[in-house]
């Protein structure tokens, strides 16, 4: 056979065998990118075992009634201890606060995105929230983890520690976002960075202390103390000038 012959058919070959390693490439890699995002997909649809979120129903009645825990037990609470002038100790139950917020105005609704079914869990060291957010019809349960400490000036931090959606943890995009609207929402509005919904806000998406004095009637409390336990959450509270 004559030598060009061989070296056309030699060429020939390569370039199939070479096309059959590309395709099987290809395949390998849509077969791995697929099999990451159905990994992906199962993280975010993941609903954690500890999310059981009171519900009221739709048409309920209690819906409408203000919790019996907040004006029965946790505002006497509160009002009684500031009247004394004295320090005292607050006790607020998670069974308590769950009671308070599940009567809010839920769903809410932010740009197409529905938010409900609100959970509050205190564990030891952080005050765990949870939620259902409906995404064009996927349901996503958010989580995120607030670790509340005074630091050694007397100012609160309620400093977030994690952030999941399903079993992802995406706490490090979470933060980059929140910081980046709060920025924005500042540097749009007139602000008034002096209230405490303000401070609570800055804390909270821009990891800002704040001092944790707040107005009860005419009498002004300090939180010298906190402490997150087991379903409930300690503080102590002393009169501020």
């Amino acid at each position: 056979m004559d030598s060009s012959k061989k070296k056309i058919h030699s060429t020939e070959t390569d370039l199939k065998i070479r096309k059959k390693t590309r395709f099987k490439k290809l395949v390998r890699w849509l077969l791995v990118d697929l099999a990451v995002a159905a990994i992906i997909f199962a993280l975010l649809l993941y609903r954690p075992g500890r999310y059981k979120p009171v519900d009221l129903g739709s048409g309920s009645d209690r819906r409408k009634e203000v919790s019996p825990y907040l004006t029965n037990d946790l505002l006497p609470a509160i009002h009684n201890g500031s009247q004394y002038r004295e320090p005292f100790e607050l006790v607020v139950i998670q069974k308590g606060i769950n009671d308070i917020i599940i009567r809010g105005n839920w769903p809410m609704e932010s740009e197409g995105i529905l938010l409900y079914a609100p959970a509050v869990l205190f564990v030891p060291g952080a005050v765990v929230l949870m939620g259902t957010v409906d995404v064009k019809g996927v349901e996503l349960v958010v989580t995120i983890e607030l670790e509340p400490k005074i630091n050694e000036q007397g100012f609160l931090n309620l400093h977030v520690g994690k952030v999941k959606v399903g079993a992802m943890n995406i706490t490090p995009l979470a933060k980059m976002i929140a910081k980046k609207m709060y920025i924005q929402r500042i540097n749009a509005l007139d602000v008034d960075t002096e209230v405490v919904q303000t401070k609570i806000a800055a804390s909270l998406l821009n990891n800002e202390p704040f001092e944790p004095v707040f107005r009860i009637d005419d009498n002004k409390v300090r939180i010298e103390k906190i402490t997150v336990a087991k379903e409930k959450l300690l503080l102590r509270l002393v009169p501020a000038s």
